[in-house]
């Protein structure tokens, strides 16, 4: 498994949601080299762009974006969450768009990448 480190965006949104989610969430969500290497398209999805890969992150009602990159102050790879969203944030969006999958339609989709770079500090 790798270490997780939330960032002060991903925390917020988790901390948003009630403590039984938050538990839930936490304790589904754990994150191997092979998830990533090979992801399933259902739980575990990925995203590229530029060279950039997003991976995402399906527990229940809820989306996990991560990146998977060196910890600071060291030299192991970890998880670090860009975000934590409800399902229905992109639904509306990827209805209207009628393309054909979301990780497909998200990679693409600038207003998103945006959305991902807003979060770009870790959590202390």
């Amino acid at each position: 498994m790798l270490q997780i480190v939330f960032n002060e965006v991903s925390a917020a949104e988790i901390s948003q949601l009630d403590t039984l989610t938050q538990l839930d969430l936490l304790d589904a969500f754990k994150v191997s080299e092979d998830d990533v290497e090979c992801p399933d398209g259902e739980r575990f999805g990925k995203l590229e762009r530029d060279g950039r890969n997003l991976y995402r992150y399906r527990a229940g009602e809820h989306r996990i974006y991560f990146e998977i990159s060196n910890l600071e102050d060291t030299q192991e790879r970890g998880v670090i969450v860009r975000r934590v969203l409800h399902k229905n944030t992109f639904q509306d969006f990827l209805y209207r768009s009628s393309l054909p999958t979301e990780d497909e339609q998200l990679a693409e989709s600038k207003s998103f990448w945006k959305l991902i770079d807003e979060s770009a500090t870790p959590a202390t």
